[in-house]
């Protein structure tokens, strides 16, 4: 791995979210990492490259999801890959099988469930057996609630059953990308519960631990407002590493709420969840919908700075003690995925982590590592009860 030319190599930099990371690694990585632009259209490399903020221009590598073999020499080419090519259920695969196998760690900002239940079902394994780290959901999905409910964990006592709440708040403008990847995953209903299926088959589950997670209901809490269960990502990835992690306790629940505030909010919220999810099965209707979502570019600078998320988490014990805590940042979807998705594969590349190879979730391969990071780049971690 030392031997390899890149410390890091991004796929995928000429879209939106990958010039975003391009631009975030030139302003922000270390003077020693080695980074390389890679993706199918060389010259687009280069015109990206030619913005960035850097006197020194990095290697550029064509490689592309159809080309199995450039992507295998990518893989071997640095000791971590970045992908922001999506949708992942379409086309992420071949890079992530190329990594597996040539014992590169791998970070991308997937929030599709059957995707990562896919990529464990094919390639834990031999990620395993390589040593590669395959770390999905580097983002948004699902960092702050990931790394967030670690966080609330860590303030409650040892040994004790434990029960966390989170509730999400968010202002933000989703591209194109963003949108057809959802409309993506919510036309497949059939296939996500058939590979989530195949998973629980050989996932292994804790001993003598119990891990589970509550659905909950709308309803109304006090300093937050309305709430509404928010089946996303998210959740699954804060159960997997409290199914790794015996900090999480004997017995461990979580609930995800979306913080929609007034009812009148929640109400088209989940009017809006359905239309999607409506549209999502009906082909020519989803077709027309992604044909004019590929025309729609992602938030000007402008927009991006105005939007903001945070996460609110209520933490309780078996013996009564609570905590409530809060991740907070800036622009969402964009800014601060590019930040996190970054920061992940610089953590991977240069920190002291613990020894673990397969499919992963950040808390579970970096954890407070990360977490140390990402506060120094601006995210905060703050414990407000």
């Amino acid at each position: 791995m030392q031997a390899r030319p890149h410390d890091i190599a991004l796929f995928g930099a000429t879209g939106f979210t990958g010039a975003l990371a391009a631009e975030y690694l030139a302003r922000h990585a270390p003077p020693q990492t080695r980074w390389a632009l890679a993706g199918r259209d060389l010259d687009k490399l280069a015109a990206l490259q030619e913005r960035l903020p850097t006197d020194t221009p990095s290697p550029l590598i064509r490689a592309d999801v159809g080309d199995r073999p450039s992507l295998e020499e990518l893989a071997r080419s640095a000791r971590v890959v970045i992908s922001t090519v999506g949708p992942y259920i379409e086309h992420g695969e071949p890079l992530v099988a190329a990594c597996a196998a040539a014992g590169t760690d791998y970070v991308d900002i997937s929030g599709e469930p059957e995707f990562v239940d896919l990529v464990y079902v094919r390639h834990h394994a031999a990620a395993q057996l390589s040593g590669a780290r395959l770390v999905h959901c580097c983002g948004f999905d699902s960092i702050p609630t990931d790394l967030g409910v670690l966080f609330t964990v860590q303030q409650l006592p040892e040994g004790q059953p434990l029960r966390v709440e989170g509730f999400v708040s968010a202002r933000g403008r989703a591209s194109a990308g963003t949108l057809a990847t959802v409309m993506t995953g919510l036309s497949r209903p059939r296939s996500f519960v058939q590979t989530a299926r195949a998973r629980r088959l050989l996932e292994e589950r804790p001993d003598g631990r119990r891990v589970r997670g509550v659905a909950g209901s709308p309803h109304r809490v006090p300093g937050v407002g309305w709430v509404l269960p928010m089946p996303t990502v998210d959740p699954q990835i804060a159960l997997r590493s409290a199914r790794a992690l015996e900090r999480y306790g004997p017995e461990f629940s979580y609930s995800h709420y979306f913080a929609a505030g007034s009812l009148p909010v929640a109400l088209a919220t989940a009017g809006v969840v359905g239309s999607l999810f409506g549209v999502a099965q009906v082909p020519p209707a989803r077709r027309a919908a992604l044909a004019r979502l590929t025309a729609s570019p992602g938030p000007p600078p402008e927009v991006r700075a105005r939007s903001w998320f945070k996460l609110r988490f209520d933490g309780r014990a078996g013996d009564g003690q609570r905590v409530v805590t809060e991740v907070a940042g800036g622009d969402p979807g964009y800014e601060e995925t590019a930040k996190m998705l970054c920061q992940s594969a610089l953590c991977l590349a240069h920190d002291e982590l613990p020894q673990r190879s397969g499919q992963l979730t950040t808390a579970v391969a970096m954890g407070d590592a990360l977490r140390a990071r990402l506060e120094g780049a601006g995210i905060s971690f703050a414990r407000i009860q």
